[in-house]
């Protein structure tokens, strides 16, 4: 091999060499780049007996550089490779798969569109959750926050709910680049409806719901549809004005009376609705858009790019585009997916079922723990990031999916573990006279950092410990941060053991507070509340701060009642 042949082989090499390194994040070997190299270079082939004889020192080199100098000298090297590299590598960091036509658009615009008829529970978070990774950590978009709050009496909106939303979008880590209601856009449907009555495309009709329905199922046409277009606009104006009660005329999209699909015929665009909408900027309307008319108007004057509703809305597609068409919009690029489906909770992720058990008292409120809410989450001391990356997680399948909170609860346990101090909760407590050992406990603040020290526990002459927990006379245990005791007639003795008794699976680590100097807290959790003792430094926690009770789990900090009772929310294991 001569020298020029070598050099060849050398420079090749580090390229390969520095590739699989950086691909897998470890060191090369000389063993999978030989493939490889000798594919893309066949003229290496004759001198295959000698060529891992050069490669190897390469690989050596390579694996001595640290990650930083490896990109930089693959970039100085093969600048396609290394942008290959990092295609790949953002595209392994993307849970989300692309969205369709992406690079078709100067700029991404997404909308998430609730209805404020209620707080939002679980199954909500899902659609901010993917909406704004897109906007704002995928594409560097544009992300709307759109009320869709035009029925004020089927789903009325709560005054206090369009807040409420902001704010949960806040915790779930995402800032709305604008933020419309549509009770506020009620003048620009009108505008459009009049224009589309120009076009031919709407009809006023006073016909009832049932008789209607049997003209539409039978595919023929309403006697109003072929109303001249003054007519249609001066019942429109008349509508506009309040001129007719609910039920009394609509205005209709005229679409195809004998479309494969009934569902798709002649569809409502308008009503007349009694029930003043609550929001005082828009009670004096009485002709309100339906859902469909009011967000096919507002996706395509927002620039909305590409939209993602449930597989069960397909229908709202297929509505729209004939407004689209009569107007000659284009209609965005549209995904379905499945629903969400949580089985952790007895209470059913539904807002109305949800708003009723409040009613009645079986909850407490939207964030009682027991209900499957984000208020109920949020409270409980899950950080909004952890619920954001199991949505994420889930996908855009057309199926339904399971939410899984054991999932939920791993992203929040990564979150939250490192800055938790450790604490003792004992619940439903025995009472254990103690004789012997030290007077003040020493357990660490948390078992991964050492430099955070211990807490003093004072014992004092009796603890209180849980019943499941205590060994039968003349058995030991350990009291974690104490030492080793035995039972005896007269309660807990302190013995002389050393660890050993422990490792050997002989003796019990348990948890334990004193009975004298405890705190009385109520543990609210989804099963209900657990009452019970924690040790006295838990009062010195401030509300929203994080422990962990040992053996129990980790828990949010509520309320701190001195000389009363104290509350914290459960979060998990």
């Amino acid at each position: 091999m001569d020298e020029d042949l070598r050099e060849r082989v050398e420079r090749e090499a580090e390229k390969h060499a520095l590739f699989n390194a950086l691909e897998h994040g470890s060191d090369a070997e000389v063993g999978p780049i030989m493939g490889p190299l000798m594919g893309e270079n066949p003229e290496f082939r004759q001198h295959g007996d000698q060529i891992a004889g050069v490669v190897a020192p390469v690989v050596s080199r390579v694996n001595g550089l640290d990650e930083d100098e490896q990109e930089a000298r693959l970039e100085a090297l093969d600048a396609e490779l290394y942008a290959e590299l990092m295609a790949e590598e953002e595209e392994d960091d993307q849970i989300l798969p692309d969205l369709p036509n992406a690079e078709e658009y100067d700029e991404i615009r997404m909308r998430a569109a609730p209805n404020p008829n209620g707080p939002w529970h679980l199954g909500h978070a899902r659609m901010p959750s993917v909406m704004g990774t897109y906007t704002e950590e995928i594409y560097d978009g544009h992300f709307i926050v759109r009320f869709d709050d035009t029925d004020p009496e089927t789903k009325r909106p709560d005054l206090d709910v369009y807040d409420a939303i902001l704010d949960d979008i806040g915790y779930l880590g995402f800032t709305p680049d604008e933020v419309l209601k549509a009770s506020d856009r009620v003048e620009t449907y009108y505008e459009h409806a009049r224009k589309l009555i120009d076009e031919g495309g709407a009809y006023t009709c006073s016909c009832s719901g049932e008789t209607f329905s049997d003209l539409k199922n039978d595919a023929e046409a309403c006697p109003h549809r072929d109303k001249d277009i003054e007519t249609v606009h001066a019942e429109f104006d008349d509508m506009v004005a309040g001129e007719y009660s609910s039920g009394e005329m609509v205005l209709r999209v005229k679409t195809d009376i004998e479309h494969k699909n009934p569902a798709l015929r002649d569809w409502v665009a308008f009503r007349m609705v009694d029930t003043p909408h609550p929001r005082e900027a828009a009670s004096e309307y009485r002709c309100w858009p339906m859902l469909d008319f009011q967000s096919g108007i507002d996706d395509h004057l927002t620039g909305v790019t590409h939209i993602i509703r449930g597989i069960d809305l397909q229908d709202s597609a297929k509505r729209q585009r004939f407004v689209y068409d009569y107007f000659g919009w284009e209609y965005p690029e549209v995904l379905h997916w499945g629903h969400v489906q949580i089985d952790a909770y007895d209470v059913k992720m539904s807002t109305s079922t949800i708003i009723e058990k409040i009613e009645n008292g079986e909850l407490s409120g939207w964030d009682d723990p027991r209900a499957p809410t984000i208020a109920s989450v949020r409270r409980r001391g899950i950080r909004g990031q952890a619920l954001v990356d199991a949505m994420l997680e889930l996908g855009l399948s057309t199926s339904d999916v399971d939410l899984a909170m054991s999932a939920v609860y791993a992203n929040n346990r990564e979150l939250i573990d490192d800055d938790a101090d450790r604490r003792f909760f004992v619940r439903d407590g025995v009472e254990v006279p103690v004789s012997g050992g030290p007077d003040v406990a020493n357990p660490p603040l948390h078992p991964d950092h050492e430099d955070r020290g211990t807490r003093d526990i004072p014992v004092g002459d009796a603890v209180l410990v849980e019943e499941a927990d205590l060994p039968a006379a003349g058995e030991k245990v350990w009291l974690k941060g104490f030492g080793p005791v035995t039972r005896t007639a007269g309660g807990f003795e302190h013995t002389d053991d050393d660890l050993a008794v422990v490792k050997s699976g002989d003796v019990d680590v348990i948890h334990w507070v004193p009975a004298a100097e405890s705190v009385d807290l109520r543990l609210r959790t989804t099963d209900g509340d657990e009452v019970g003792h924690a040790e006295p430094g838990y009062a010195d926690y401030d509300a929203d701060e994080m422990v962990q009770f040992e053996r129990v789990g980790f828990a949010r900090v509520d309320e701190q009642n001195e000389g009363g009772e104290s509350v914290a929310y459960f979060a998990h294991s």
